[in-house]
Formats: C-alpha cells, structure tokens, sequence
C-alpha cells in the first residue's frame, strides 16, 4: 500500500502559479501510475494529469494543456503538479492519487475509478 499527502496549494492572483507536491510512502513508488484530479465547489472530482512509471508519458485534460506539468522523482517518492497562467476556473481541491501499474497493465491511468489510493487534497484559490 502507498500513504500519500498532497501540499502546496493556496490563494493565487489570475495568471499567478503555484506548484503542488505530492509526497507519498512505500518502497516501490517507481511502480504506481501516478495522478492529478481536482474537485470544483459543487462538482464532481474530475481528471487533470497523469503520468506514467518513469515520467516519460503524461496525459493532460484540454483545459489545462499548455499551462500544467505533471512530474515525478522516483529517487524522492515525489509527484508534483507545476501550474502556470492559473484561471479562476481551476479553483478547486486538488487530490494526488495513485495506482499500482500492475493493476491493469496501462502506462497511464486517467479514470478516477482507476484510483484507489488518494492524498487529503489541497485547495487552490484563483482569485479573478
């Protein structure tokens, strides 16, 4: 099993960055897929980024492309999640979460069923 504890978020202006971490547990770090999903106020926990075993692979959702960037230090059992030219409609909890590869066998997961194990959430305020 993995432990995970996300950190990083706060009250950012539009346009302003903020780069969340994502500290996790456990020996094997290096064989769990490894994700970002955020929770709107009154929404549903949604997908942001993912990232395969190694970090060569990420998969982004269209309305973050070009301004998140997911990454991973296995040496340091660490995901992070850097992101830039923040918008008021990216304020929401933010949850690392992560997955076993051995699971199902994908580089990438992007479901949030896909999920079993997630961080508390960090919450991330982008003021207009």
């Amino acid at each position: 099993q993995v432990q995970l504890v996300d950190s990083g978020g706060g009250l950012v202006q539009a346009g302003g960055s903020l780069r969340l971490s994502c500290a996790t547990s456990g020996r094997t770090f290096d064989t769990y897929a490894m994700g970002w999903f955020r929770q709107p106020p009154g929404k549903e926990r949604e997908f942001v980024a993912a990232i395969n075993w190694d970090g060569s692979s990420a998969r982004y959702t269209d309305s973050v492309k070009g301004r998140f960037t997911i990454s991973r230090d296995n040496a340091n059992n660490m995901v992070y999640l850097q992101m830039n030219s923040l918008k008021p409609e990216d304020t929401a909890v933010y949850y690392c979460a992560a997955e076993p590869l051995s699971t199902y066998y994908k580089n990438i997961y992007s479901l949030r069923s896909e999920y079993h194990y997630w961080g508390q959430g960090t919450q991330v305020t982008v003021s207009s």
